[in-house]
């Protein structure tokens, strides 16, 4: 047997048989958990805990990260949507209408990051409308952490469900 079969049969190459696939998407949802809106989450504990210069630290991470984001959305928000829209229908064709499955793949890995995305912009709104020190702004970056890990698990599961029957689908008639 040649070197190439000898791979191909212990290392399927296929999305979401690969453990490559799975250990992304593990690390995805860790960090899109742990970064809230840029700021790692043990300095936001740090600073409830501690305050002082670790609270002022956060409210400045926040401060940077909340301006350039509304920057980026208020000077290029109708060439961000369409971008973003031109990606996920030409991805969702790929994966669902000529049914590839790294597409597919692509697809459950990315689109839950849309939600995440309207869920920071929407607390950087708040975090700009006034709730930008103290206990109001660690209570808004906890509940965006909190929405984020329920989307996160939500997402995993979708995917795990939807990976496991494309998975069975390919032993089955193949």
């Amino acid at each position: 047997m040649e070197l190439y079969g000898i791979l191909s049969e212990v290392i399927d190459l296929r999305s979401f048989s690969n453990l490559w696939y799975w250990i992304v998407l593990a690390v995805l949802w860790s960090s899109a958990s742990h970064w809230v809106l840029g700021v790692p989450y043990d300095l936001i504990t740090r600073g409830r805990r501690i305050g002082g210069q670790a609270q002022l630290d956060v409210e400045a991470m926040v401060a940077i990260n909340s301006r350039r984001m509304l920057n980026v959305t208020r000077t290029a928000a109708v060439p961000l949507f369409f971008g973003v829209a031109f990606f996920f229908t030409t991805l969702a064709m790929l994966a669902f209408w000529y049914w590839l499955e790294f597409a597919q793949a692509l697809f459950l890995l990315t689109v839950w990051l849309v939600p995440v995305g309207w869920m920071s912009l929407w607390t950087a709104l708040r975090i700009e409308a006034g709730e930008n020190i103290g206990e109001a702004l660690n209570r808004r970056l906890m509940i965006l952490r909190r929405l984020v890990q329920v989307l996160g698990m939500f997402a995993i599961f979708i995917t795990s469900l939807f990976g496991m029957w494309r998975n069975l689908s390919y032993t089955v008639f193949h």
